[in-house]
Formats: C-alpha cells, sequence, structure tokens
C-alpha cells in the first residue's frame, strides 16, 4: 500500500474538549463529538502520547495543542515533552487562564510557542461574548502579566484575535506594541454547523469590516509584528486537524468531517478520508520560521 504523506506538515491536535471559558462564537466546541463517540471528552492519557508518535512516523514537523482549553489536561505537560523529545516544533494554543509562573516553569523547556488567544480588551466585549474566566473577563494588566511570565520563560509568542460584530470596530495598536507578539493571528468568525450555528449570526462579521479590522493596524508590523489575516475562505481546508476522539477532520463543507480514529485504522488511511488545500495553507502563511 502506497502511504500517503502530507503535505501540510503542520497538525493542529484539539485534544481536550471542555473549556473553562464559553465563547459563543467558538468554532471548536466538539459537542457533536461528545454527544456521540466521546463522553469525558477526550482520550486517555496513552492514548494520546500514542497519537504524538503516529504524527512523527507520519512526517508531520509541528504540532499545535488546542481545545477546547487544553491546559485542562493534567497530562499535558508530559505531551508536550514527548512531542519535543521526538524532533516536533511545539505550539500551545490557551485562554490563559491556567497559565502560572509555576505552570509554565514546567513546560518551558520543551514548548516552543505560546499562543493567546485574546479577542479584545474592552470587558463589556469580553462578557458578551463569553470570554470570561469565573464570570470575569481579564483586564489589560492580566494578560500583560501572563505575556511578560512567558517571554520570562524564553518561549516565543504569539496572538490569535477572532473578528467579530462585537470587537471588529476596536484598535489593539498601543495593547500590541507592549505586548509585542512574534505573529498576531487575526481570524474572520467563521460559522461550522454543529459547532457555533446557534449564536452565529450574533456575531458574523462581513469580510469588508474584517479587512477594515486588518488594515487598521498595519501599522505594528513596523515593530516587527508579523500580521496574520485570515478570512473564512482561507481558512477552510487549510488546517490538518484532528479532533479529540483522535480523528482527522476537515472544515471544507460548512461543518466537520471526521475520518475513521486514527489508532484504529493507521494514520495514513485516516489522512485520506479528509481533504485539505494546501495552496491554500501556503496562501494563509502557514510556513514560516517555526522552528
Amino acid at each position: 500500500m502506497n502511504k500517503l504523506v502530507p503535505t501540510i506538515k503542520s497538525i493542529n491536535f484539539h485534544l481536550w474538549e471542555p473549556c473553562n471559558m464559553r465563547c459563543k462564537f467558538c468554532f471548536a466546541t466538539f459537542q457533536d463529538v461528545k454527544s456521540t463517540i466521546l463522553p469525558k471528552g477526550h482520550l486517555d492519557k496513552n492514548s494520546t502520547i500514542q497519537l504524538i508518535d503516529k504524527f512523527v512516523e507520519a512526517g508531520f514537523e509541528k504540532v499545535t495543542f488546542a481545545g477546547g482549553e487544553p491546559t485542562l489536561c493534567k497530562w499535558l505537560p508530559e505531551l508536550i515533552e514527548r512531542a519535543k523529545d521526538r524532533g516536533l516544533t511545539t505550539m500551545l494554543v490557551t485562554n490563559g487562564s491556567l497559565l502560572t509562573e509555576a505552570y509554565l516553569r514546567k513546560i518551558n523547556n520543551k514548548l516552543d510557542w505560546l499562543v493567546l488567544s485574546i479577542d479584545s480588551l474592552n470587558e463589556q466585549t469580553n462578557i458578551t461574548t463569553g470570554r470570561t474566566f469565573k464570570s470575569k473577563p481579564f483586564s489589560e494588566d492580566s494578560y500583560l502579566k501572563i505575556i511578560h511570565d512567558i517571554k520570562q520563560g524564553g518561549i516565543r509568542f504569539k496572538i490569535n484575535t477572532v473578528v467579530t460584530s462585537k470587537n471588529h470596530h476596536e484598535d489593539l495598536t498601543h495593547f500590541l506594541k507592549i505586548a509585542l507578539p512574534e505573529r498576531w493571528k487575526v481570524l474572520q468568525v467563521l460559522p461550522i454547523k454543529g459547532q457555533n450555528d446557534k449564536h452565529f449570526e450574533d456575531f458574523k462579521v462581513s469580510g469588508h469590516l474584517f479587512n477594515n479590522f486588518v488594515m487598521r493596524h498595519k501599522k505594528i508590523e513596523e515593530f516587527g509584528i508579523a500580521i496574520v489575516g485570515e478570512t473564512n475562505d482561507l481558512m477552510t481546508g487549510s488546517y490538518m486537524m484532528v479532533d479529540p476522539a483522535g480523528r482527522f477532520f476537515d472544515n471544507t463543507r460548512e461543518r466537520y468531517t471526521y475520518s475513521d480514529p486514527i489508532l484504529k485504522v493507521g494514520i495514513h488511511t485516516a489522512l485520506s478520508q479528509v481533504d485539505h488545500d494546501y495552496k491554500k495553507f501556503i496562501d494563509r502563511g502557514g510556513i514560516y520560521e517555526w522552528s
């Protein structure tokens, strides 16, 4: 059998369905996964370690741990270590709620990149969208304290921002000049049936308003910050993704389509069951100096 070698060398492993925030626009809630195949919302520790090994064997070069909220996983530091020791570039996407100095010390020799999800610095906006921790939004000072601790550990730093109808008018320039992420990924809120369709109409934003948001911030490139703007079109089909049940999935049909479990059928068979667009991966800046 001819093995299918992935052209997209970066993989997003959504290992954890549970989350301690309730962002209403979220396109990675995985309630469908939890209700049909995975009652706990995640695999056991040994299975997740096996998946890391499968990623390496298949030729992936970078793994991004995501959720839900991945830092809720007690064995995440071990997964990061396993991935790093096996030669993968490691990245973590988190809302930052559990990033204590002690936690960062656990992972700072094995984690290459940390990505903070920051959509707004306006407390009322974050309350409206559901980006709150224990019913409270983060303040600008709270985010800056977390960012300081990340950089103290020598971890490379990035910010993800989802643009919606609630924050498209905002200007984060001053904050970004202080935070100084290497990369700032700006995402147009994406409709996915079964994930965020209950609330999407309240949060959708036009391509015109999204592009205005990106252009409003172009001046920050003068400070060495790479802006990566991703429209709905660029986000569709351009990611290699694995769900909390250990299945590849794609978003090319306006909802998630899942492969068979990787640990059941093998990574190459599972990979052949989903669609990916390598050109879009390139067009959205998917290849950069990540190692």
